[in-house]
Order: C-alpha cells, then sequence, then structure tokens
C-alpha cells in the first residue's frame, strides 16, 4: 500500500513546510489575540494559496485544528471550516490571472481587507443554523459586529502588503525542494 505522500506526491519536506506554516499561522493569531481582530492569517492564507494552490488547504485546515485542539472545538470553531474558504478561493482565482507587479500588491491587500470586513457576515451563517437566528437578528448581529470587521479589513489591509514577499519566500522553497528531490 502506498503512503499518502507517495499516492499525491507531496514530498515529506514540504509535508514539514505545511505543518510550519500552520503552527506559525496559529502563533501569530496566538501572540496578537490581546488586539481585537489584528493577526497575519489572511496574509498567510493567501501567499500559501498562491504558492501551493489546491494543496494549500492541507495547512490551513492544520491551522484550524490546531485552534481547536488548544482553544476547544466549541461551537465558535464551527464557522473555520468554512470561513477562510473564500479567501483560499478568491486567490485559487487571481492566482491564475497575469496581473501587473504594480496591481497585485494593491489588489491583493483589497482582497484581504474584503475577506476581513465580511467575517461578520461569513460567521453569521453558523448563527442561523445553530443558534436560529431570524433574519432581523442576523443583521441585528452583523451590524453589532461592524466595528470589529472593520478593525479587521483595516488589519488585512495593511497585513496584505506581505503577501507577495511571504509568496515569494514559499515559492523559492517549493523550487528548492524539487531540485533537491526530483521525485
Amino acid at each position: 500500500m502506498r503512503s499518502f505522500t507517495q499516492k499525491h506526491k507531496i514530498p515529506i519536506r514540504t509535508l514539514t513546510i505545511f505543518a510550519l506554516l500552520a503552527a506559525m499561522m496559529f502563533i501569530s493569531r496566538f501572540t496578537m489575540q490581546g488586539i481585537l481582530n489584528v493577526h497575519l492569517l489572511g496574509t498567510f492564507i493567501a501567499a500559501i494559496t498562491l504558492t501551493y494552490r489546491s494543496r494549500a488547504l492541507l495547512p490551513i485546515y492544520l491551522y484550524i485544528f490546531i485552534e481547536g485542539f488548544f482553544a476547544g472545538f466549541g461551537l465558535w470553531w464551527l464557522p473555520y471550516l468554512y470561513i477562510w474558504l473564500p479567501l483560499w478561493g478568491v486567490f485559487m482565482l487571481v492566482g491564475k490571472i497575469n496581473i501587473p507587479h504594480k496591481i497585485k500588491v494593491p489588489l491583493y491587500m483589497i482582497l484581504s481587507a474584503l475577506h476581513g470586513l465580511s467575517f461578520g457576515i461569513l460567521y453569521a451563517f453558523t448563527q442561523v443554523f445553530i443558534f436560529g437566528f431570524d433574519f432581523n437578528a442576523t443583521i441585528t448581529w452583523i451590524i453589532a459586529g461592524l466595528p470589529a470587521d472593520v478593525i479587521h479589513a483595516i488589519s488585512n489591509f495593511t497585513s496584505g502588503i506581505l503577501i507577495i514577499p511571504l509568496h515569494l519566500l514559499l515559492k523559492g522553497l517549493n523550487e528548492n525542494i524539487q531540485k533537491n528531490n526530483p521525485h
């Protein structure tokens, strides 16, 4: 029987990088938890997606499970199973488009900010299904969280300037792994 890495052709070194990226995402979120909605998760997810494409889901979901393991797999955690997918999907799409570099930087910053701004709306789906929020309660909940989402958007916008440098670093690591491990 072939192992997972043989079947999916993911070198052990790449899996190690994925584990380190998930740990870095957790550590960055944990160390910044005292500042409401300020973290580097959007930056990491965007850069990882631009570099590893669909395989980026591995470190993203590893991060999600690390978060649940350390903070508890409560109802608050359930949205984490889907809340990062729109950001991943957007960067899957824009990563395929040939965009001039001087446009990429602000575009990536704006896309990351939009995810931060929409975080409360994305999170609201869980409130509807788990707590039975009706339309008015859902809108009230979203509006009440809007100031935090604005902070989240500003944070994602600002840290979005690091997306391309992180992507280039990961791309270099990935190319080095492929050069040194041709199988």
